[in-house]
């Protein structure tokens, strides 16, 4: 059930005028008809296509050159961020009156640059774990990842070029190493999180979904603050974080991670082996604590008069959180603080520009129970550093990512470096 629709081929094409924007719009709509039932990626709305070629008839028909650089494209919004004209559910039965709010900015941004708003992406209950219905398309008797489900799947199969999701643990990276696709999450707060239902305010990220690294170059430059595109010819040198961390993978993910790294160093990239994260598993539990005593407390109000509609995970998540001490708060954000500057220090010790990693511990767990585990995402979420997963592999016929972080504030470098990298990293 995949389709490529690259986003910066499409965007040229609509610009162009090679590709006329009602066409596609219905051939977009006539993909959904025959996928979504299946995949379950967007929310239904009976009256989408109607409403696009609406839309559509508004924008302005100036010259092609001049013609915004997401002139048609439609976007897959996730149900926690607000759009106007759409009512954001969150994936609850929490009565959706008080979760209302004005539009993202991020939705604004795209709009503002020619998109229209296909509509909203299944996301798990207020972005945690507890799934929606989506299913992978690779495979619909797995998992597409969560908590931004939908809009991984979306894009995989081709719904829509572009897709916007959010990360507090893993929920941009992983999805988009489950569905086959290119995942980025810039440095947090670089996508303002504004019209975003907030989970954890020290941890949340906004983060896109593509399937193609110059669509997501396109899409980070329209999103983010302050983008200045660039362009590189240094090669990268790459770190791997060795320990406990990266013992979190499986044996057989942790395997195809070592024929990516083979397969990067006989393309002529530096590795550098580097013991990180000695005490991974203390400081991943202690950054629970920040997690949840914020989701509580964004909760508190709600939760108080609507606790019957929570579903039975989302509920002890935040019974949970309300047992998290200031004390152990504060202790927890001094460690998630920490992170950045360790890793960083790193890299300026042993002259790394990249950090590599598995972007899951395995493939797309079978059924969709469960999302899969965000543990080889968490350090990079932790640390707010650009992170990008490349899809270079795959495991009995279901993908495998390549994670890839770099400094702070320098998500352009990572995404100017990505190509070398997918091209280098994938098996043939």
């Amino acid at each position: 059930m995949i389709t490529e629709t690259p986003l910066a081929e499409t965007a040229d094409r609509l610009r162009r005028g090679e590709l006329e924007l009602a066409t596609y719009l219905d051939d977009v709509c006539d993909r959904i008809d025959r996928s979504n039932p299946e995949i379950q990626a967007l929310l239904p709305e009976p009256d989408r296509r109607e409403r696009l070629h609406d839309i559509a008839n508004q924008l302005d028909a100036s010259e092609t050159d001049e013609r915004p650089p997401l002139y048609g494209i439609p976007i897959g919004v996730k149900d926690i961020i607000h759009a106007d004209g759409f009512v954001t559910r969150a994936g609850s039965a929490v009565p959706p009156e008080p979760l209302q709010g004005p539009e993202a900015s991020v939705v604004s941004r795209l709009r503002d640059a020619g998109a229209l708003v296909l509509g909203k992406t299944v996301t798990t209950e207020f972005a945690g774990g507890a799934p929606g219905h989506t299913r992978n398309p690779h495979n619909l008797e797995h998992t597409p990842g969560g908590s931004s489900s939908g809009s991984a799947a979306a894009v995989a199969a081709g719904l829509c070029p572009l897709a916007l999701g959010s990360q507090t643990g893993g929920s941009v990276i992983r999805p988009a190493a489950f569905c086959g696709i290119i995942g980025f999450k810039p440095s947090i707060g670089r996508i303002p999180t504004d019209g975003v239902l907030p989970r954890s305010e020290t941890l949340d990220h906004v983060g896109l979904f593509t399937q193609d690294i110059a669509g997501m170059e396109l899409a980070a430059s329209v999103v983010c603050d302050e983008w200045n595109s660039t362009a590189t010819d240094r090669v990268p040198v790459l770190g791997v974080p060795e320990g406990p961390y990266l013992e979190a993978a499986s044996d057989r993910a942790q395997a195809a991670f070592e024929a990516q790294i083979k397969r990067l160093a006989d393309s002529g990239y530096t590795i550098e082996r580097v013991s990180m994260f000695e005490n991974f598993e203390t400081t991943d539990k202690m950054r629970e604590d920040t997690h949840i005593a914020e989701f509580a407390i964004n909760h508190e109000v709600w939760f108080d008069e609507y606790e019957p509609f929570y579903r039975t995970s989302c509920a002890e998540r935040i019974r949970s959180g309300r047992r998290v001490t200031i004390d152990e708060l504060l202790e927890s954000r001094r460690v998630i603080a920490q992170r950045r500057p360790t890793l960083e220090a790193a890299m300026d010790e042993h002259g790394i520009d990249v950090w590599i990693s598995p972007a899951a511990p395995d493939t797309a767990p079978e059924g969709i129970s469960s999302t899969g585990n965000p543990v080889m995402n968490r350090p990079w979420t932790d640390s707010g550093m650009p992170t990008i997963t490349l899809p270079v592999d795959e495991i009995d016929g279901l993908p495998v990512g390549l994670q890839c972080a770099t400094r702070f504030m320098e998500g352009e470098k990572l995404l100017a470096w990505a190509d070398g990298l997918f091209a280098a990293a994938r098996s043939s």
